[in-house]
């Protein structure tokens, strides 16, 4: 099952890079398909990650891979037309482990942006980790 990021023209945000590191931690690294290269969060809550597509396009699964320690906690998934026009679509609870995780939604859902919100991570201070971000039609 291809990733629709493979597929599909995309931009992304976060909502921090740790110590403003974008070389070393940087949203890049979530696509790169390396186990060695990670975004990582700076301190605080909450925590997301957008992706705008230029079209829209139909969601039914994910995968995140965080770093144990690091997982996020109290985590929903947001979907819409844009950035300002997104809603809750599903609330995910991801394991504090460092294994790929997959999430099956229980709608397919069509949107054109897709926002990642962590309320809360397993860290003290409120980084995320996250190695890998696949999502699929």
């Amino acid at each position: 099952m291809p990733s629709l990021m493979k597929e599909n023209k995309f931009e992304c945000r976060v909502s921090s890079v740790l110590n403003k590191n974008v070389r070393s931690y940087g949203k890049k690294h979530m696509f790169d398909d390396s186990n060695e290269t990670c975004w990582n969060s700076d301190a605080g809550t909450p925590q997301w990650v957008i992706i705008n597509f230029e079209e829209e396009c139909s969601l039914s699964s994910f995968e995140i891979e965080f770093q144990g320690g690091f997982a996020g906690k109290e985590c929903y998934l947001e979907a819409g037309c844009n950035e300002k026009n997104t809603v809750v679509v599903e609330a995910f609870y991801p394991e504090d482990v460092n294994n790929l995780q997959r999430f099956n939604l229980a709608n397919k859902i069509k949107a054109r942006t897709l926002k990642f919100v962590f309320n809360q991570s397993t860290d003290f201070f409120g980084r995320i980790i996250i190695y890998n971000l696949s999502l699929y039609s």
